[in-house]
């Protein structure tokens, strides 16, 4: 109704960028001590790295920004008006 898909694309990423980035908080600390958990029964164990958490908070972000971007271009360059004529 009037807004730019600059505007769109901004309102629908930052409030879910912000659940991703809360989401990765909370899962990485999880994640690793969860495999280190699970490390101590081998015998021949590799340590953790933490790029390893870090890379999959980036493509986490990655998807999440295809899906974002995905449908705010769906939601920017749909006509309301056709939408409220077929209801």
């Amino acid at each position: 109704m009037g807004a730019s898909m600059k505007n769109i694309f901004g309102l629908l990423t930052g409030n879910f960028m912000k659940l991703v980035l809360i989401s990765w908080l909370i899962g990485t600390p999880l994640a690793w001590y969860g495999m280190n958990e699970w490390l101590k029964e081998f015998t021949y164990r590799e340590p953790i790295s933490s790029s390893v958490l870090i890379t999959a908070g980036i493509f986490a972000t990655v998807i999440a920004l295809i899906t974002v971007s995905y449908q705010s271009i769906k939601a920017a360059t749909a006509r309301p008006v056709e939408n409220l004529r077929r209801d």
